[in-house]
């Protein structure tokens, strides 16, 4: 047992989880959209992700504690760094079109956390865009929504259109909803300059907006002139569903319920889809 538990913890805590929800949500798109499984794209997207978060989670802690690193650490850094490796080999194997989106969104997850202006910009000392209050949410889920509704369909040749629009609207509200038991969570961490939206507007009145968010996000859904490929009846059962994750989060959750069962929402979303479309 402790070594499942072992395992299943660094599932968690080397972003893998997180990378397959971000991975889901790509696939997704290219079914929705007719485009055939695009293994480049999808296998940049996974990788990249993994590099991406561990790099904003343990940036600080391998900056100033390098010399003793606990264990589980030091082997994320190492499976990181393959990480690294094969997300730099499916980037050469992508358009050249879809490597400048690439460069703008990584420009934003760099800048997430690494101090690069003055203190008077910040709300603390870190002086990094996550830092900036109210705004750590919103970057995340414009990061998610342009990685994994633009990056499959520019790598494929497909025009930007209203729909596309529309979806990449859709998958940044979805993401803040989905953001939110996160946020109610980390409410008893997080610094008060952080200005967080429960810490703004309290938790009840979050989960009053995130159920609106989520209305909004099946709304859309119906201003499209195609609905796409995807199972109408995996949309709404995956809307549905969190919203109860998000109604019934609270500060004092337990360990995983955001980090695996929140986060592995989108995996699900991909899994319905595969089987009801």
């Amino acid at each position: 047992m402790k070594v499942i538990r072992e395992l299943f913890n660094f599932y968690i805590n080397s972003s893998i989880h997180v990378a397959l929800s971000v991975y889901s949500l790509a696939w997704i798109t290219l079914i929705t959209y007719g485009v055939p499984y695009d293994e480049n794209v999808l296998y940049f997207i996974f990788y990249a992700s993994i590099t991406g978060y561990n790099f904003v989670k343990y940036f600080g802690v391998a900056k100033f504690h390098h010399r003793r690193l606990a264990n589980w650490l030091k082997w994320i850094q190492i499976f990181s760094f393959f990480s690294f490796l094969f997300m730099c080999y499916y980037a050469l194997r992508l358009q050249t079109i879809t490597l400048l989106y690439i460069g703008g969104f990584g420009l934003i997850t760099f800048l997430y956390a690494i101090p690069f202006l003055p203190k008077r910009f910040f709300l603390d000392s870190k002086q990094n865009l996550r830092s900036i209050g109210g705004l750590k949410v919103y970057l995340i889920a414009l990061v998610w929504a342009g990685v994994t509704v633009l990056l499959p369909l520019i790598n494929n040749g497909q025009g930007i259109n209203m729909d596309i629009v529309l979806t990449a609207v859709q998958r940044f509200v979805f993401i803040v909803a989905l953001m939110l038991p996160f946020e109610i969570r980390d409410l008893q961490y997080d610094s008060i300059k952080l200005a967080t939206i429960p810490q703004k507007i309290g938790v009840q009145q979050t989960k009053l907006l995130g159920s609106m968010l989520l209305l909004v996000f099946v709304w859309l859904e119906f201003f499209k002139e195609q609905t796409g490929r995807t199972s109408m009846m995996a949309f709404l059962i995956i809307a549905f569903l969190t919203m109860l994750f998000l109604i019934f989060s609270r500060v004092n959750q337990s360990k995983f319920y955001s980090s695996f069962w929140v986060e592995g929402i989108p995996i699900l979303w991909l899994i319905l889809e595969l089987l009801l479309s």
